[in-house]
């Protein structure tokens, strides 16, 4: 069965595209907890950040360089905070990695 994020890839379900190449996907986030929330998602499906292999490195930097454009882009100049959610505990409820970029105002440490 095909992932949330999987649906938005393939336009089953929408949303608001800020980036699309063929190795990624950045939307906004439907229920943001900052200013600024957005959720660079792989095309290919990786579960989670734990089950990541070697030849995920690539597409794993990528996503990062991609937040940081975001970032730039959405004029987050005075800083943001970058995510990636594993498991239940970790706050994971889509088995899909994704990084989500948080900024817009002054976020508290620690978080959670």
């Amino acid at each position: 069965m095909p992932t949330l994020f999987e649906k938005i890839i393939n336009r089953e379900i929408p949303a608001d595209v800020l980036h699309e190449d063929e190795t990624c996907i950045a939307i906004r986030d439907i229920a943001p907890q900052a200013p600024v929330h957005a959720l660079v998602i792989p095309k290919k499906v990786i579960p989670r950040i734990a089950e990541a292999r070697r030849e995920d490195q690539e597409v794993i930097g990528h996503l990062l360089l991609v937040a940081g454009q975001l970032a730039r882009s959405e004029k987050l100049d005075d800083g943001f905070r970058i995510v990636i959610n594993n498991g239940s505990d970790g706050g994971e409820t889509v088995p899909h990695l994704h990084v989500h970029l948080l900024g817009g105002r002054q976020l508290r440490w620690p978080p959670g």
